[in-house]
């Protein structure tokens, strides 16, 4: 980590005049195997490094921003993409809001998210886990007729963020996963289910308990068929669930917000859930898969309460966004790598518990739809006027249990009724990779379209 500061501070030492200049460099080391009927199908394992620039300059009526970034930390190649970014800033529209981040007096969460089980494990031992993931699902279920792909990933990344005005950080995380996704088949076709184990090392990991799940959830639709149009509560799996947290998520930026591209927007200080719906963004939680001590600026990850029993309480903010609604940055500046610049999002959200589970759930609700999956997200969701029309497989509820299988239906509604009319949040969190969290969660009142 000491090498990648050295090479920052190098890169500031050459800051000219009144310019302003933040460095972003990260690297890395990735693994990623994928077996298929008992052998290695395919095999990867690479290196990676790289700098971001921005330079600021003065204008007339606000900031230039200039932005470069290369694959790689040679020395010229560094001298490049800082060249570049100052050309780029000279032809850049001039923004009174652009600024660089500025430390702001917020202590970094003392969080580990980086093991040495990831690079310490033998290639050979990873390989062998792809194996028998596949062998497991194989060998689990007579109806199983064949495994789509059953893989192994890892990784470790560390990165820096400095400038010239003054943000010194440094973090690192590493990560493990496995999946599978199976075919079951009987006479009424055929029908997938995936299943996953994740964590920060190999040893974290639960092949048995991600081959287990792929079969129960591609074996269960078996015989699924398309029932009559209904309305009646839905209640949606962690898996489920943690996608709507995420689109939800997406809708408090403070970005979209200040651009009128939220639901959200001017809502402030009201009620916009069911008071059993405290959402919070809290990357300082070291459970959750997308903690972080620092954000994409620089500054260090907070705590924050979006959502309070209902009550719409803040947006997130990174520098310029914050600039832009007279406010401050919250610490939730995210970047998609070296090539990206940073702008406000969740990367950490969940849920606050409620108090019984998801058996708990299903017997409370009696009848309903039990959602196991959900398609058409990115076309079926608007996030500035909140409609909802998405695809569905899962199962019907009767008297508190799980029943026949269904598929071929949608569910129509708004992100402002769903949320005002959750019944039930559940007390059974997973930590799933992603920006959210899931748990069980009950909805009433949804409109189901089928046969």
């Amino acid at each position: 980590m000491s090498e990648l500061l050295d090479i920052a501070e190098r890169v500031l030492n050459s800051a000219k005049g009144a310019e302003q200049v933040e460095v972003y460099l990260a690297r890395g080391v990735d693994t990623d195997v994928q077996a298929y009927q008992g052998e290695i199908e395919e095999l990867s394992s690479a290196s990676s490094s790289g700098i971001g620039v921005r330079v600021l300059r003065d204008g007339v009526s606000g900031a230039q921003v200039g932005t470069a970034w290369a694959g790689s930390l040679d020395e010229s190649a560094i001298e490049d993409v800082l060249r570049e970014a100052r050309d780029n800033a000279r032809f850049a529209t001039e923004d009174e809001f652009v600024a660089l981040a500025r430390p702001d007096g917020v202590a970094p969460a003392a969080l580990e998210l980086s093991d040495d089980g990831v690079t310490s494990t033998a290639l050979d031992e990873k390989i062998a886990m792809a194996i028998e993931l596949e062998r497991l699902v194989r060998a689990g279920d007579a109806r199983i007729r064949q495994v789509d792909s059953a893989n192994y990933s890892d990784y470790v990344a560390e990165a820096a963020i400095v400038s010239t005005t003054g943000i010194r950080a440094t973090y690192a995380r590493s990560g493990a996963y496995v999946s599978v996704e199976a075919i079951a088949s009987d006479e009424s076709g055929d029908r997938t289910g995936w299943g996953l184990s994740f964590g920060r090392a190999p040893s974290a990991l639960d092949i048995h308990a991600a081959a287990s799940d792929a079969i129960m959830r591609a074996t269960r639709m078996l015989g699924a068929v398309k029932p009559p149009s209904l309305k009646c509560t839905g209640v949606f799996d962690p898996r489920t669930a943690a996608t709507l947290l995420a689109i939800i998520g997406g809708s408090l930026s403070g970005e979209e917000v200040v651009r009128g591209r939220s639901f959200f927007a001017n809502r402030l200080g009201e009620v916009v859930a069911s008071p059993l719906f405290t959402l919070l963004d809290d990357p300082t939680d070291a459970r959750h898969f997308g903690a972080s001590v620092f954000d994409g600026e620089g500054l260090a990850c907070r705590r924050n309460v979006m959502i309070e029993k209902g009550r719409l309480k803040a947006f997130v903010y990174d520098t310029v966004s914050a600039r832009r609604a007279g406010t401050v940055s919250t610490g939730s500046a995210v970047r998609a790598g070296i090539a990206g610049s940073p702008s406000a999002g969740c990367r950490a959200l969940a849920l606050a518990p409620g108090e019984i589970d998801q058996a708990g759930i299903l017997v409370s609700v009696g009848n309903g739809i039990f959602v196991d999956s959900i398609v058409g997200v990115h076309s079926g969701v608007n996030p500035v006027s909140g409609d909802f029309s998405v695809g569905v497989t899962g199962l019907m509820i009767r008297d508190g249990q799980l029943c026949e299988p269904v598929r071929e239906i949608t569910i129509a509604s708004t992100l402002q009724r769903m949320l005002l009319d959750i019944v039930h949040v559940g007390s059974d969190v997973e930590w799933l990779p992603g920006s959210a969290a899931g748990q069980t969660l009950a909805i009433e009142g949804l409109a189901v379209s089928g046969a």
